[in-house]
């Protein structure tokens, strides 16, 4: 990828497992890399790993569940690379093991502005960019609960339903015009590698950061233009 067709991704959540194994699987493609996080230290600490020249590179802090947070995130990486290309969703964390009855309120609202109020911030930011240029890449990664829940988890799987569903109906939106969004389900990300260095029945079927990472980068490439609207289960056959 010649400078002139350099692609930008922004990242969100990006100095968790999966963020930094994107961030540094994009980089090495030849990415400029915005990255947001809240906390600056981590986001340093990643971009030294890295080791990319600072014309590719921007460090973002700041909470893109709120509006502003997220306009500022997306328009950061307008003004310094002039283009955003791909959005890559990370925030969000993971709140469980009450009843129906029992969940607070508050859960069930933190939860939902981690998942799904972060990416409509986000996508709202970022798709008049992507759709004037013709081009562009919406992902997120989900959870099998969001369409299967299980006991004691209505907070968390009710806010990731809330973002499949955004997600779907921007893929609606975009039919045709170069643009696709989509979701990578996973039961668990293996940020230990356990799966590797200690498998077990459970484990087997978790997904690595490196493994979401590549799923992310085919669904950018040209040959994955034709999947839009997916919920990809990156997770085998359990």
């Amino acid at each position: 990828m010649s400078e002139g067709e350099r692609r930008t991704i922004l990242i969100t959540g990006a100095s968790g497992a999966a963020g930094q194994a994107a961030a540094k699987r994009f980089a090495a493609q030849g990415y400029a890399l915005a990255l947001s996080g809240r906390d600056v230290g981590k986001l340093q600490a990643l971009a030294g790993e890295m080791g990319i020249d600072a014309d590719r590179l921007l460090l973002i802090t700041g909470d893109v569940s709120k509006e502003e947070g997220a306009q500022a995130a997306v328009q950061g990486a307008l003004a310094r690379f002039g283009r955003l290309d791909v959005l890559v969703n990370l925030v969000g964390g993971w709140t469980g093991g009450k009843s129906v009855v029992e969940t607070p309120l508050d859960e069930l609202e933190t939860m939902l502005q981690q998942h799904f109020y972060s990416t409509l911030h986000l996508s709202r930011a970022a798709l008049p960019g992507m759709l004037s240029r013709g081009w562009g890449r919406i992902i997120v990664v989900t959870a099998p609960t969001a369409g299967n829940p299980t006991a004691g988890s209505l907070a968390y799987a009710a806010a990731k339903a809330a973002q499949e569903t955004l997600i779907l109906t921007i893929a609606e939106e975009v039919k045709g015009r170069g643009v696709t969004a989509n979701a990578i389900r996973v039961r668990a990300i293996d940020a230990r590698r356990e799966k590797l260095s200690a498998p077990t029945a459970k484990n087997a079927f978790w997904s690595t950061p490196e493994e979401i990472a590549e799923a992310m980068l085919f669904l950018c490439s040209e040959a994955g233009s034709m999947l839009n609207g997916a919920r990809i289960p990156l997770y085998g056959s359990a």
